[in-house]
């Protein structure tokens, strides 16, 4: 943890890696059609356990046909793929929690990090936009 209390921002890298997804395309309650991704998930590895208990879906490249042919592979098959990836994929390292602000731009905020470190940029507080309230027929906003 860094001084504040807060838990240490990390990064993560990795091999080259392919993450497994799924994507529809389908008709809303509106007729309108809408595209739809998400990423799949499982339980963190040993190396990223020490940052979050979830991790990616890594699919191995001699699975990416069998992950990509939803035609012909059955739902077993393709759920087997589903675990975590080998922990020597991945390396951690501490970055600032200054990552965590997006006003922050700069590569530094990839390098190695040490607590007694600080970064040469001060950060400017950002404006917050005004509240925005309910529109007509009650439907709340994301910003309610």
């Amino acid at each position: 943890m860094e001084g504040d209390g807060r838990a240490q921002a990390a990064l993560c890298r990795a091999a080259e890696i392919r993450d497994a997804g799924l994507w529809e395309s389908w008709t809303g309650p509106n007729g309108e059609e809408l595209e739809t991704a998400a990423i799949v998930t499982t339980s963190a590895n040993q190396v990223l356990g020490e940052i979050h208990d979830r991790m990616p879906v890594v699919v191995p490249p001699e699975a990416f046909d069998l992950w990509l042919n939803c035609q012909e592979v059955d739902a077993e098959t393709a759920a087997a793929l589903i675990a975590p990836a080998q922990s020597d994929l991945f390396e951690t390292y501490p970055v600032s929690t200054d990552v965590n602000r997006v006003a922050n731009d700069n590569a530094k905020l990839l390098e190695p990090f040490s607590p007694t470190e600080s970064l040469a940029s001060p950060v400017v507080p950002a404006k917050r936009a005004p509240k925005r309230g309910k529109k007509d027929g009650g439907q709340p906003t994301l910003f309610d």
